[in-house]
């Protein structure tokens, strides 16, 4: 699991029958001060989250398709929930 700010979508116009009625988003990893930053990546939404939201994302191919409740979805990066706000004790 790892937090992200959803930067942007994606249209297509033919998509994977297990991208079907689900929006592709953006997502841009947030990180702590001091590390290396990852590059930004595409999940499917599960959340109805938009442009702006901080989410909560699984990057794990097995973890997703359970999220999806779909064991053979051609998937790795699903959109599990929307963070209302990150506190980070330093």
């Amino acid at each position: 699991m790892m937090l992200g700010k959803v930067i942007g979508t994606v249209v297509t116009t033919i998509s994977h029958k297990d991208y079907k009625n689900r929006r592709l988003l953006v997502v841009q990893p947030l990180i702590v001060d001091g590390e290396k930053p990852d590059e930004d990546f595409i999940a499917l939404d599960n959340t109805q989250a938009g442009i702006g939201d901080t989410v909560l994302v699984n990057r794990e191919g097995n973890g997703a398709r359970q999220a999806l409740k779909n064991p053979d979805a051609c998937v790795i990066s699903v959109i599990v929930g929307i963070v209302d706000s990150v506190y980070i004790e330093s």
